[in-house]
């Protein structure tokens, strides 16, 4: 049963092209340019850049293990940014803003999956419907044309603060540590098909993985003429590892996640087993709605501003395109947290590297890679690449 379970979830097999995506990548900007690309700088700022778009993603996974898409995630994010700037701009405590735009954003949610579940709208009208509902809200609350800035701390340095070197060593450590855990935890649940060497093998793996990212965020990364060093782990890195934690086991270990799957691959068949398929649905859409709100509170710290394009743009496509490429599937049933990290990685590698790499000379022709065209169409063919590939996977299994 758990083996079953485990090639309907999409097992570790999804994740592959995102991961020699990654690879490619990092080798062609880094031979490319590689006192730039390579820098401690950039590699923070990466990492930084890429927290909003890997959340929203985590935050559609559970609507596309259903087969449905939210078009509005993106500006579901803009909407809780944007009432999460304006309590706190009214001298409201941090605790009740937050409060309020994760209510705001559950509001949305529930809507859209009312609207879906119970009404019976494809998904796909609901949401582009809400595309413009949702960001005549945010305009209504940004004022049209101005913006709303964040003045708290706290918001911030949620991207864009780091970590002491010493509580950087101290949180790669546990996270280290959880990690071996869960893996010999794994091994006694498979009563010896994974063996022990393979288990000691991944934690070895993670131990210097971890330890060298660690060891590079704790050099100053500042300017030579900065008035200060800028020193540890992004405080993002940390907040993004308990985010996909928590909800990967939500998706693997509780009967919620497991009849999300069920009824992504099969929802008749799920209706028939007793699982309330509306309730189901509704409830999918609402967690989308949280988690993108929460998504909203990233692109406001990245900015420390909210304006009527917080959300808007590319932001959804990326979202989308970020879940696809790390190997979750567009016909739902298969899928994980991990899946929207790694695709959210290879979408920021690409504009940063494209950006680095700037004007040269290819095959004759002068290129500006840093264009927005060319960013564009790359991060297009990834997408198109990861789509055929979830595509014909499809069609073997069939």
């Amino acid at each position: 049963m758990r083996a079953s379970f485990d090639r309907i979830r999409g097992g570790e097999l999804g994740s592959i092209p995102a991961v020699l995506a990654i690879i490619v990548l990092v080798a062609i900007f880094g031979l490319t340019r590689p006192d730039s690309f390579l820098s401690k700088l950039n590699f923070a700022n990466f990492l930084e850049q890429a927290s909003s778009i890997i959340v929203i993603a985590m935050a559609v996974t559970f609507v596309l293990l259903l087969g449905e898409i939210d078009l509005a995630a993106g500006y579901t994010a803009g909407v809780a940014g944007a009432v999460l700037a304006t309590r706190l701009q009214a001298d409201w405590p941090l605790i009740p803003a937050a409060g309020m735009s994760m209510l705001v954003a559950l509001a949305l949610g529930v809507f859209t999956g009312f609207m879906v579940a119970k009404v019976g709208i494809p998904s796909f009208v609901v949401t582009l419907a809400n595309v413009l509902l949702f960001q005549g809200i945010l305009l209504l609350l940004v004022r049209e044309g101005g913006s709303v800035r964040i003045q708290s701390e706290a918001v911030n340095d949620l991207v864009g603060g780091a970590l002491s070197p010493g509580l950087s060593w101290l949180v790669s450590a546990i996270g280290v540590g959880l990690f071996a855990l869960s893996q010999v935890r794994r091994q006694r649940e498979s009563h010896g098909a994974i063996p022990m060497s393979l288990v000691w093998l991944r934690v070895g793996f993670a131990v210097v993985l971890v330890g060298v990212i660690t060891f590079v965020l704790n050099q100053n990364r500042a300017f030579a003429n900065a008035p200060a060093p800028i020193k540890g782990m992004p405080i993002v890195i940390p907040v993004l590892a308990v985010m996909v934690v928590v909800l990967s086991f939500v998706l693997s270990r509780t009967a919620y996640g497991r009849h999300l799957y069920a009824v992504g691959g099969n929802a008749e068949a799920a209706r028939r087993a007793g699982i309330n398929v509306q309730r189901l649905r509704l409830s999918a859409f609402a967690v989308t709605g949280v988690i993108a709100g929460i998504g909203g509170w990233f692109l406001a710290s990245r900015v420390n501003s909210v304006d009527a394009n917080t959300g808007a743009n590319d932001t959804l496509l990326l979202a989308v395109g970020a879940a696809v490429i790390g190997g979750t599937s567009l016909f739902g049933g298969r899928g994980r947290m991990v899946n929207a990290v790694l695709g959210g990685l290879v979408l920021a590698l690409i504009p940063n590297g494209l950006g680095l790499v700037g004007k040269t000379t290819l095959l004759g022709y002068d290129i500006d890679f840093s264009s927005s065209g060319v960013k564009f169409i790359a991060s297009g063919v990834a997408l198109l690449a990861a789509s055929s590939v979830d595509a014909l996977s499809r069609k073997r299994t069939t």
